[in-house]
């Protein structure tokens, strides 16, 4: 079992937390041959194991997630419903590792999976290289659909991989709560940014 060290993530869920920081530290070591900034940069255990799995699809290391995130959601004993994961940014990705992440904890906690409840109504362009909340909100703002039958009265279990300002967390939980009349939401992390953004 890996160690983690959970951080709490404020938002307009009812509690929520990232596992862990993503990355330690990053240190600017020089330019590449091809003038490409390069650094030296110290993950945390869960870090690692995410960089693995979402950017060299390494499932070899998706049982040691979930096994840890599985512990801890137990520890926790939130009374979800449903585990609901963030919609994927790149839906023409062939692998997707929130999806496979969230299948495991579902089968590991023995909480029901609903994967369609929450659509992703217009494309987004990615957000990690963009650094102001508001333009991030802007960008959001009805982006997504809740399919009400599905969540309704249901306390739910939000599920992303990295936490970075929350805005993506904060839409989805607001069009949960207010299209889909969902009940409670937890939100649940793999890692968050060190800093906010």
């Amino acid at each position: 079992m890996i160690k983690i060290s959970p951080k709490q993530i404020k938002g307009k869920w009812s509690s929520g937390y990232a596992l862990d920081i993503h990355t330690l530290s990053s240190e600017y070591i020089g330019h590449n041959e091809y003038g490409h900034p390069q650094f030296d940069t110290k993950y945390s255990d869960m870090g690692q194991l995410l960089n693995r799995l979402k950017y060299k699809s390494d499932k070899s290391v998706l049982g040691t997630i979930v096994e840890a995130t599985g512990e801890f959601l137990n520890d926790r004993n939130w009374p979800v419903d449903l585990i609901v994961p963030v919609p994927p940014s790149h839906s023409a990705r062939v692998f997707q590792p929130v999806m496979a992440v969230a299948k495991g904890i579902s089968q590991f906690t023995s909480m029901k999976l609903c994967k369609d409840s929450v659509i992703k109504l217009k494309h987004t362009p990615e957000l990690k290289n963009m650094y102001e909340l508001k333009k991030r909100l802007d960008i959001l703002k009805d982006a997504y659909h809740v399919v009400k039958q599905k969540v309704e009265g249901r306390n739910i279990l939000l599920f992303d991989d990295i936490y970075r300002s929350g805005a993506t967390l904060n839409a989805v939980t607001q069009a949960l709560k207010s299209e889909g009349k969902a009940g409670k939401v937890y939100v649940l992390t793999l890692t968050k940014t060190r800093s906010i953004r």
